[in-house]
């Protein structure tokens, strides 16, 4: 569980991942950033294409952005910040790619509102199928 000084600056990188967000066609700037085992913090903002299919949210791009800097090391938190009056959690294609790094990470959700939500991955993606699942397989075979 991240320290308070940890949540801090990871709330202060998810707001200030969300002003380089490119969102020409929604406008709504969402920002992460993600903390790795061993202290490292990784941001991400979304990136729109006019083919949505192929649009990347905050949440995926400081993964992202944390594997091509060499900090895989396991992802413990991710907070995410969006511009509205109440938290947004993540997509469902984000719940799954951050099982893949960090099955067991806490998650903030962030706004511009007084709330936030304060909970878990597992608790958003539950019955995960992830790394968990193809290590035991492969153990039983």
């Amino acid at each position: 569980m991240p320290t308070p000084e940890q949540w801090t600056a990871l709330e202060q990188a998810a707001r200030d991942a969300a002003r380089l967000a490119y969102v020409p066609y929604s406008r709504f700037a969402v920002g992460a950033a993600v903390l790795t085992r061993d202290g490292r913090l990784f941001p991400g903002c979304n990136i729109e294409n006019a083919a949505y299919g192929v649009t990347n949210c905050a949440e995926r791009t400081a993964v992202f952005s944390a594997r091509i800097n060499g900090g895989m090391d396991e992802i413990v938190a991710v907070c995410i910040y969006t511009p509205t009056a109440t938290p947004t959690p993540p997509c469902g294609a984000c719940r799954q790619v951050l099982n893949e790094f960090g099955p067991a990470m806490a998650v903030r959700a962030i706004c511009d509102g007084p709330d936030h939500i304060d909970t878990t991955l597992e608790a958003l993606l539950p019955g995960a199928f992830g790394p968990r699942n193809l290590y035991a397989a492969a153990a039983d075979h």
